[in-house]
């Protein structure tokens, strides 16, 4: 059989088990090994099903996963998405959409120290969902806004998405962190314009409310001040050199864990929940990576990705239509799959390609981390949706889509500049490196 056919088998078989409810990662695995021992024999199979968990186990990088979801547990059980979000409203909250330009704010600063989207979404949903109906704001207007800013939390760092990205492709994590920033500051600045754009044509989902007083902004700010240290700790740090990003996720567990004891808002059951959460979450992780790198080697045995870059060099079209092509097809695969699984399934036969187009890798991590973020919230599947009409069952689905649309083409607009663009990510660690 040709390289082409096995590739095309193995991500049959694949979809086959996926469909028939087996586990992405236990899926990947027992393609990968069966593919394996079908082309090479038995021995050297079962040898990789024993060295690649060894590996992957002790690998330094990987342990960063749990000590940042860690720090995302600490940090919702101290209420600081609460106090991140009272803070930007008694700043914001008189001006029309000022809750929220509150909310999108708080997801990011509150973003930067949780390790997950759907909790960010999940915790604002709770924070600032019932202000914002009680206040007067559109429900799809308020929902929107918060599963847009829930996204805002991938192409944040910390973020887990990055650092799984980094591991399969074995690119530096701190290298793919400072290419971030950009592009991080850029969705941001987009998030806040769309809805300044919303709000400018259509007043009523937003009315305009009191100033407080400078007496209760202080307040609100005081009760924000732990997370802006944790932040500048973990972040400084981190940024400066002084932390590794091991080492930074280490302080940001520890940090947030002591802010929550001093706060007295961590009970033994609190404790215990967030425990059980993020161990069940980091072996999840765990067992996908595994299977990544297992499939990958049935991939590179076949030679599937050098046929693949023949194939493509065959065709007489431009590199940058070959990436949009790419693009469209994962934003595709993602409107009926999980999105980091598309991601680290197909990175074994996309990466090679990107690179021989002469591509960097950081680049389309990056923009990896665009899609994944767009394709939480894009119809028709969008899990930070789903999170959001979980919580307020009383919104019903389409509301809440018509509500993140506008965010929707603010993020294709992103992807666009970005893909367009490859500097906009990579100005930032080129110059840093020069």
């Amino acid at each position: 059989m040709t390289p082409l056919v096995i590739g095309a088998l193995g991500i049959v078989a694949l979809f086959v088990l996926i469909l028939l409810q087996v586990p992405i990662g236990f899926a990947m695995i027992i393609v990968g090994v069966v593919g394996y021992a079908l082309q090479a024999g038995w021995g050297p199979a079962v040898t990789i099903l024993a060295s690649e968990p060894s590996g992957l186990l002790a690998s330094v990088d990987l342990a960063t996963v749990p000590l940042f979801l860690l720090m995302g547990t600490f940090a919702s059980a101290a209420g600081f998405s609460r106090d991140v979000y009272n803070a930007a409203a008694a700043l914001l909250g008189h001006r029309r959409g000022g809750l929220a330009y509150a909310t999108s704010g708080g997801c990011a600063a509150f973003g930067a120290v949780c390790g997950s989207s759907t909790a960010t979404a999940a915790t604002f949903a709770k924070a600032a969902l019932p202000e914002m109906l009680r206040r007067g704001y559109a429900e799809g207007f308020s929902t929107g806004t918060i599963a847009a800013g829930g996204t805002l939390k991938s192409l944040i760092p910390p973020s887990i998405v990055m650092i799984l990205y980094c591991i399969v492709s074995r690119t530096f994590i701190f290298d793919l962190f400072i290419a971030a920033l950009v592009p991080a500051v850029l969705v941001i600045t987009l998030n806040l314009v769309t809805i300044w754009i919303v709000v400018r044509f259509n007043p009523s989902v937003a009315p305009a409310l009191e100033r407080i007083s400078w007496s209760e902004r202080r307040v609100a700010l005081k009760a924000a001040t732990p997370v802006m240290l944790l932040m500048i700790a973990v972040f400084g740090g981190l940024y400066s050199g002084v932390f590794t990003v091991n080492e930074a996720a280490s302080v940001a567990a520890v940090l947030s864990l002591l802010f929550a004891v001093a706060r007295g808002r961590l009970s033994l059951e609190a404790l215990w929940e967030g425990l059980r959460e993020s161990a069940g979450a980091t072996a999840m992780i765990y067992i996908i990576i595994i299977g990544a790198s297992v499939f990958t080697y049935l991939i590179t045995l076949a030679r599937v990705p050098e046929a693949l870059i023949g194939l493509v060099g065959s065709w007489q079209v431009t590199p940058l239509l070959i990436i949009f092509s790419l693009l469209i097809a994962y934003l595709i695969l993602g409107a009926v799959f999980d999105e980091i699984s598309a991601m680290l399934i197909t990175l074994p036969f996309v990466l090679p390609i990107i690179e021989k187009l002469g591509y960097d890798a950081i680049w389309w991590g990056i923009l990896n981390v665009v899609v994944i973020e767009l394709g939480m919230i894009i119809p028709p599947i969008g899990i930070i949706v789903f999170v959001l009409h979980g919580l307020a069952p009383k919104i019903s689905l389409g509301t809440i889509y018509r509500g993140v649309m506008p965010f929707i083409i603010a993020d294709l607009v992103l992807l666009a500049l970005l893909t367009v663009f490859p500097e906009i990510s990579l100005w930032l660690p080129r110059t840093l490196k020069a």
